[in-house]
């Protein structure tokens, strides 16, 4: 990937605050809306969920997910020409002890501070999710599929 198109993914994933997160339902699809924080070095992404919500249920049922990040509509861009990243991964729960736990916390609060307090309701918790490909579509024809470890320097590397 080139540097023009890697910064474009380190923006997008760095700016957007929200993904539609796929789970699978049974042998379905389901498609929610997350916030989520991106852990230090490409690691993963956060995410603080409620166990009473669907995409919890599933995630704790099979941890196979897919997060999709879009750029935000622009009246100069046409709506397919959009940038945007599916990150195929597996979601793994991040629970007090957990050695990722308080740096994922960290990231979370950094990113969204409004929700300190959820951390005290007893029915939410965090996940890493942690990716297994990507792909990236920075525009028309700039379509890149990239490893885990291709993502993690990318993210890992300068913004």
């Amino acid at each position: 990937m080139d540097p023009d198109q890697a910064a474009a993914l380190r923006t997008l994933l760095a700016t957007q605050e929200v993904a539609a997160l796929g789970t699978l339902h049974g042998a379905e699809p389901f498609v929610s809306m997350v916030p989520y924080a991106l852990l230090p070095s490409g690691r993963g992404l956060v995410v603080h969920v409620s166990r009473l919500a669907q995409h919890t249920k599933d995630m704790l049922a099979s941890a196979a997910v897919s997060l999709l990040v879009v750029a935000p509509p622009s009246p100069e861009v046409a709506a397919q020409a959009l940038a945007r990243v599916t990150i195929q991964a597996y979601a793994r729960p991040c629970a007090v002890g957990d050695p990722d736990h308080a740096e994922a916390q960290r990231v979370y609060l950094a990113r969204f501070p409004q929700s300190e307090q959820m951390f005290g309701f007893a029915d939410f918790s965090l996940f890493v999710i942690v990716p297994r490909t990507a792909r990236f579509i920075g525009g028309f024809a700039q379509a890149r599929s990239l490893s885990a470890e291709t993502l993690a320097e990318i993210l890992g590397g300068p913004a």
